[in-house]
């Protein structure tokens, strides 16, 4: 009524309501009322901004990139920015222009001006892999930018999401590493291969070691048989010699004791002789018969069997000898 207005802003917008160009009053969070007429509202947003980024550099190998991301800011100084850019609203609070999206496209610009030399002087491959980088480069190129600060805001940080290739840059990249993965994969599996073929070779020769250990051992075994054999045979050798010189040691003395027998007994049978002799000597000149009768034994049929022999010694002088049966039952029959 009358161009009386009445208008109200949140803690987060800092507010400057000019009257005929001139501050009437400033501060965050402000409600009032004002004459539309002469009026003018300008209305700066406080909380921090995520700005979204994308945009494409050439790197050194004249390969184009292009680097997405995002900056956080946070306005420090409404006043500087409200006298660079237009930030007045109507009477519903509305902004009059769009240059928040000057804004936004001012600090883009800053980045990709931070941004460029390092692109510029980076090879494409080292650039794909340099996010962090890119990220140090933006932040530094933001906080230390004579725009920035005349803007009257702060840099909280910058992230870089993403870097990448031209689509056909990238396939040829993914064939260059598929291959190189490829190659890596055939080598390990040479590495693999080669080192199967190693231990083979290894657990063969200590196969082969162990063999020729166990051989060596069975030569040392079969030569310490032999040396017992040998020794064996040697001491049976030795026994046997020992055994054949006691033999030998005992024919000797039996040798010596069988002539000393034999020595002995000649000598008895000598002197048994001698004394035979000497004790019959006196008896050679007597006759056998008188020797026979005096044996005394008193047998009359021992007198008629020396009988029956005189007969028989001169029976070519007898002529006619008749013996009854008679006779030699007489003779032959015990008393």
């Amino acid at each position: 009524m009358f161009g009386i207005r009445h208008i109200k802003f949140d803690a987060m917008t800092y507010v400057f309501h000019y009257i005929n160009g001139v501050l009437k009053r400033e501060g965050r969070g402000l409600a009032f009322y004002y004459f539309a007429p002469n009026s003018s509202i300008v209305a700066i947003p406080m909380g921090s901004n995520d700005l979204p980024f994308i945009f494409s550099e050439t790197t050194s190998d004249y390969q184009t990139v292009t680097i997405q991301g995002q900056i956080t800011y946070q306005v420090t100084n409404p006043k500087m920015l409200s006298d660079i850019l237009d930030f007045t609203v109507n009477n519903k609070g509305i902004y009059k222009k769009n240059d928040i999206e000057k804004l936004n496209q001012r600090i883009i610009n800053e980045a990709q001006t931070a941004t460029s030399s390092f692109i510029h002087n980076t090879k494409l491959k080292d650039a794909i892999r340099s996010g962090k980088k890119i990220e140090n480069c933006i932040f530094e190129g933001l906080s230390s930018s004579p725009a920035i600060k005349m803007l009257g805001i702060e840099i909280l940080g910058a992230n870089t999401l993403a870097v990448r290739a031209t689509p056909e840059m990238t396939k040829a990249l993914e064939t260059e590493t598929r291959e190189l993965l490829q190659q890596e994969a055939d080598h390990a599996i040479y590495e693999r291969r080669n080192f199967a073929v190693e231990q083979e070779r290894k657990i063969r020769e200590s196969e082969m070691n162990t063999e020729i250990a166990v051989e060596e051992k069975q030569k040392q075994i079969e030569e310490k048989r032999m040396e017992s054999e040998v020794q064996r045979m040697e001491n049976k050798r030795r026994i046997r010699e020992m055994s054949l010189e006691a033999d030998i040691a005992v024919e000797e003395q039996r040798k010596i004791l069988i002539g000393q027998k034999t020595e002995n007994d000649r000598k008895e049978a000598e002197t048994q002789g001698f004394v035979l002799e000497t004790t019959l000597k006196p008896y050679k000149e007597i006759d056998w018969r008188i020797l026979t009768a005096m044996s005394g034994n008193g047998d009359p049929r021992n007198n008629i069997a020396l009988a029956f022999r005189e007969l028989a010694e001169n029976a070519g002088k007898i002529g006619n000898l008749n013996i009854t049966p008679e006779l030699l039952e007489t003779i032959l029959k015990k008393k």
